[in-house]
């Protein structure tokens, strides 16, 4: 038993008659805990230490080689008495505290802060790039070098780099698929030095003000106003900028689409969220505001009862001015918008001829 490790008396530990191993070091009492957890099955994340203390503790375990009942008691047992009596921890060092106000402070403080302090920004960069959205990810690989798009690609999910490849044209594929095959030589220091670099940048965009794209936005505003003036902006688009003018086109959703947007056996479900007398208003007036195919869309969409009953009661209407059609129509278009973003509708996507 010479590889025991040496015990002598001890004062003993508040409410335990068993002598405390004091005369061990705490690096040698965490590596008894350490590897006792070990032999437990725990599943400890030594990586999370930094790296000096990861060296120290891997250190200490090999220069220890058998440890007592007695002393492995005494060990646990003030390990245990020193949790229950923590209160609270900090993560310590400002790395720790940096991550742990991450989303708190502003990106600007954090940056600053982690600039003054020498701490990276990142543990390990590609669990960070591995949860970003392929569409984040692409621009990467269609503007980075083949080496490093080739990089990217070998410590992603396999689904999403197939993903990924299959966004590319082909050429390229074709290229960064080759030079997969010539990483064998990378060294993790250059993996890990891309995983920071590609973190940092994707990270560092600008926080956006609005959650919409301008096209989103000025269709959604189009939407909700009057016909003359929606198409006198879009006239003036036209001069200004053809390109989002079209763009604007195809994000507008009227009651002249629905036809071409709504799928005929949604048309009931539109129906029955519709105030019947605003429906009656949008259809008796639809033929003179240049809306007769919808109006005959819907009316050859729901149940022929019914049909038969609307169209009773829009012969006996008298003319609906037209402010009050576009009104009722609007009510109409706003509710089939509200049904498309809580889920319960669909709306069909045009082809391009269309």
């Amino acid at each position: 038993m010479t590889d025991m490790v040496p015990m002598a008396p001890f004062p003993a530990l508040p409410g335990s008659d068993s002598p405390a191993p004091t005369q061990l070091s705490r690096k040698a009492k965490a590596a008894i805990v350490v590897r006792l957890l070990l032999n437990e099955g725990a599943d400890i994340p030594l990586e999370d230490l930094p790296e000096e203390l990861q060296a120290q503790l891997t250190k200490q375990m090999g220069s220890m080689r058998l440890v007592d009942r007695t002393t492995l008691s005494d060990v646990v047992g003030e390990f245990a008495d020193e949790l229950e009596s923590v209160g609270l921890s900090f993560p310590g060092g400002i790395a720790g505290a940096l991550d742990s106000l991450d989303g708190r402070i502003s990106k600007q403080t954090a940056a600053r802060l982690r600039k003054e302090a020498g701490v990276r920004q990142y543990g390990d960069p590609w669990a960070r790039l591995r949860q970003m959205d392929t569409d984040k990810l692409l621009p990467v690989m269609e503007n980075e070098s083949i080496e490093v798009a080739a990089v990217l690609l070998s410590k992603i999910e396999v689904s999403r780099a197939a993903e990924l490849l299959g966004k590319l044209p082909g050429p390229q594929a074709r290229r960064i698929t080759y030079a997969v095959s010539k990483t064998s030589a990378v060294t993790p220091d250059a993996v890990d030095r891309i995983g920071l670099s590609l973190a940092t940048q994707l990270d560092a965009e600008p926080k956006k003000a609005f959650d919409d794209g301008p096209v989103e936005r000025v269709g959604a505003i189009l939407n909700s106003t009057a016909s003359v003036t929606r198409d006198d902006v879009l006239e003036g688009l036209d001069e200004t900028d053809a390109e989002f003018a079209t763009r604007v086109r195809e994000a507008i959703f009227t009651f002249a689409n629905i036809p071409k947007r709504i799928a005929p056996r949604d048309i009931p479900r539109v129906i029955r969220t519709l105030d019947q007398e605003v429906l009656i208003v949008a259809l008796a007036g639809a033929e003179a505001a240049g809306m007769k195919d919808s109006a005959e869309f819907i009316l050859e969409n729901m149940s022929g009862r019914m049909a038969d009953q609307l169209r009773e009661e829009i012969g006996e209407r008298e003319k609906v001015r037209p402010s009050e059609c576009e009104e009722a129509m609007t009510t109409i278009v706003a509710a089939i918008r509200e049904m498309e973003a809580n889920g319960d509708l669909l709306l069909v996507v045009q082809d391009d001829e269309d």
